[in-house]
């Protein structure tokens, strides 16, 4: 729908009328001013600027107002200016959803940039679904979800486990110990690992779960010595990565006969902790720091010029920062009375983009991306040195692990 002088003078007419009815804000379904004036569109910005996951959702937030103001540099959207609405949910899911709510409800926000965690993530889902709205979630997380209210840009467990696991059975050994922070994220890509470490005759000879913002790791490391594993399998966040590493090496654990193998430990945790904790460990992953491309290289030089030169990217906050050039490009192709959060995601359907990473794809079925697996090994320098990458992007595989089930565009398929 293209915005008329008519449809200007009708939605005029209508906020009149119930201005003077003492209802301050009723919008109608075709009043494209219900989610972007002439010269603006709001955003949220729902990321955790304290609280335990703070050292990462910081990041976050940095790369996802640095895209901003790169659109808004280059002239907007359509003549509009994104406008971001920053809230900060404490690393709590319970304030994520208040959270969530006021930026839906309150500030009338066309879409919501956020979460870390899966439990954030989860506590935010009614409330987009509810009221229609756009979340976009850059986080690796678990799958097994088919919203049709989040966009996810970042990977799904068959573009980091698939080939990761059984390299690491290949280099180093079966035996698997598990190790994670306790909410659904880390239990569920833990129960992947478990289907293919059977698939290749691997064993899990201990399973551990941990609270968010956990730093006393005494008994598991004690396990980890009576256990002996080939792999410890990390899905640890947070600042609990950070004290998991350091008293890892003091313990006296050598990651060259026993390594921590990670989902979640990126270049930002590193940067915390000190890459003399993290050299000789490995992660799985679509970004690293060290990946070089053009678009890389402004990425980062972008970056640290605006937060420090010491400042690091890393696999989320670069999918933070991709998502919002995904979200302009599919604005630009609405029309200002066509902006709706269900538009906005129609328009973002199958559209690629030219991220630090390669060349991404939102894949039309799943709303999930197409992404560029790579294997890493931390060095002391804090970066990741490539042991393996994909040759092509691999398509986003949700309900992978789980056969009989699959992601559609009219929603969730079996049971």
């Amino acid at each position: 729908m293209t915005l008329t002088r008519r449809h200007l003078l009708k939605s005029a007419a209508i906020l009149g009328a119930a201005g003077t009815a003492g209802v301050p804000h009723i919008w109608t379904k075709q009043s494209g001013f219900a989610w972007a004036a002439s010269n603006e569109i709001k955003v949220g910005v729902l990321f955790s600027l304290t609280g335990t996951t703070a050292v990462v959702e910081k990041s976050l937030h940095n790369a996802t107002l640095m895209a901003i103001d790169e659109v808004n540099k280059s002239g907007g959207i359509n003549g509009m200016r994104v406008v971001p609405v920053i809230e900060d949910p404490a690393s709590d899911p319970a304030t994520f959803a208040e959270k969530a709510n006021k930026l839906v409800l309150n500030d009338r926000c066309a879409t919501v940039f956020g979460s870390y965690t899966s439990a954030s993530r989860k506590a935010v889902l009614p409330v987009f679904e509810k009221r229609k709205n756009l979340y976009w979630y850059p986080t690796l997380y678990e799958g097994r979800e088919c919203s049709k209210s989040v966009m996810y840009t970042g990977a799904v467990p068959n573009q980091q486990q698939k080939d990761f696991i059984p390299w690491l059975v290949k280099t180093f050994g079966k035996k698997f110990y598990l190790v994670g922070s306790n909410y659904i994220y880390p239990k569920e890509e833990n129960n992947v690992c478990k289907i293919l470490l059977k698939e290749l005759g691997g064993e899990v000879v201990g399973e551990e779960y941990v609270p968010l913002g956990h730093s006393e790791f005494g008994s598991v490391l004690n396990k980890f010595r009576e256990t002996k594993p080939d792999v410890i399998f990390s899905t640890v966040v947070g600042d609990s990565v950070i004290a998991l590493h350091k008293q890892y090496k003091a313990a006296g654990f050598n990651p060259d006969t026993m390594p921590m193998a990670s989902l979640t430990t990126s270049e930002i945790e590193i940067a915390a902790m000190g890459g003399e904790y993290a050299a000789g460990h490995f992660t799985s992953a679509p970004y690293f720091m060290g990946h070089e491309s053009a678009e890389n290289a402004a990425f980062i030089e972008n970056y640290q010029r605006r937060f420090g030169k010491d400042s690091v990217t890393h696999f989320v906050s670069e999918a933070a920062y991709f998502q919002v050039h995904l979200f302009r490009q599919a604005v630009e192709k609405l029309g200002i009375g066509d902006i709706t959060p269900t538009n906005i995601r129609d328009a973002a359907s199958g559209l690629e983009i030219q991220a630090p990473q390669g060349r991404v794809k939102v894949d039309a079925d799943t709303l999930h991306c197409y992404l560029w697996p790579k294997i890493g090994q931390a060095q002391s320098n804090g970066q990741f040195k490539v042991i393996q990458q994909s040759a092509d992007w691999v398509k986003p595989e949700p309900y992978w692990a789980y056969p009989g089930q699959s992601c559609t565009k009219d929603g969730l398929k079996g049971t």
